[in-house]
C-alpha cells in the first residue's frame, strides 16, 4: 500500500517564551538545521516522497519560503493550514485528502530522535492494517502519553498521568492505516477542548490493531527551553541518522 508522510508543525510554542514571539518553534535551529528539517529528512531517508506539512495561519508563508515545493529535499511537499489549535488528531484530520487510500506516517515537528525510520517501516509493512506507535523509555513520563505493556503488548495508554504506570513515553511518531480519518471523525473533544491522538491510539488498541516499536537511540521533544537546549546537545554530540 502507498505510504505518505504528514508533518504536524502547528501550535503557538508559548512554552518557548520570547523565542517564538515572531516565529514558529519548528523554524528554530536544532543542530545545523531548522527544527522542521529533522522530520523531513527522516521521512525522505525512509523513502517517503509525498509529504504534507500542517501549520497555523501566522507562519505558513515562512514554511513555504523555506521549503518550497520540496524539490531541494528530494520530495514533493504540499501544505494545509490549521485555522485554530484543536489538538494533534484534529490537525491530522486535515490530511485526509492527502492520505486517501494510503498509510500515513505522522511525525510531530518538534520530535528529535536518532534512529532512522527505514527499518521500522519495513517491519510495519508486513502488518498493513495495524496502527503503530513508537515508544521510548524516559525519566519523566508524566509529561507524555504513557504506554503500559504486559507480556510485550500494549494494554493501555494514558495521557500525561500524574501517577504513570510505567516509563514508556509514546513518541510523536505514528503510522496509521487509511481508516484513521474515520476514527478521528468519531472522536469527541477532551477536557482540554481538543481531539486527542491518545484517543485515536486507544481506539486501535481496543480493536486489537495497535502495534509498537521501541526507539533505541535518543529521543526528545523540543517544545520547552530545557528540551530545546537538550535536543541541540544531543544532535551536536551525535548527529541523527537519516
Amino acid at each position: 500500500m502507498t505510504l505518505r508522510g504528514v508533518i504536524l508543525a502547528g501550535g503557538k510554542g508559548t512554552r518557548l517564551g520570547e523565542l517564538t514571539k515572531v516565529t514558529n518553534k519548528h523554524l528554530l535551529p536544532v543542530g545545523p538545521f531548522p527544527m522542521v528539517y529533522h522530520p523531513l529528512k527522516k521521512m525522505v531517508g525512509a523513502g517517503v516522497r509525498d509529504i504534507l506539512l500542517v501549520s497555523g495561519t501566522e507562519h505558513m508563508g515562512d514554511f513555504v519560503e523555506l521549503l518550497g515545493s520540496g524539490r531541494d529535499h528530494k520530495c514533493s511537499l504540499t501544505y494545509r493550514v490549521q485555522d485554530e489549535a484543536g489538538g494533534i488528531a484534529q490537525a491530522l484530520g486535515l490530511a485526509e485528502l492527502h492520505c486517501r487510500d494510503a498509510r500515513c506516517l505522522v511525525l510531530l515537528g518538534d520530535n528529535i530522535f536518532f534512529d532512522p525510520l527505514a527499518g521500522f517501516l519495513e517491519a510495519a509493512a508486513r502488518q498493513p492494517d495495524q496502527a503503530w506507535i513508537l515508544l521510548k523509555q524516559v525519566p519523566d513520563p508524566q509529561r507524555y502519553g504513557v504506554a503500559e505493556l504486559r507480556d510485550g503488548a500494549v494494554i493501555g495508554i494514558e495521557e500525561k498521568p500524574q501517577l504513570p504506570r510505567g516509563d514508556l513515553a509514546v513518541a510523536g511518531i505514528y503510522l496509521f492505516p487509511s481508516d484513521v480519518f474515520d476514527v478521528i471523525r468519531s472522536l469527541r473533544p477532551s477536557s482540554r477542548g481538543e481531539l486527542e491522538i491518545t484517543d485515536v491510539n486507544n481506539h486501535y488498541l481496543r480493536k486489537g490493531r495497535l502495534s509498537h516499536h521501541m526507539l533505541g537511540g535518543y529521543w526528545t521533544d523540543a517544545g520547552t527551553l530545557e528540551s530545546l537546549a537538550h535536543a541541540n546537545q544531543l544532535v551536536h554530540a551525535q548527529p541523527p541518522s537519516f
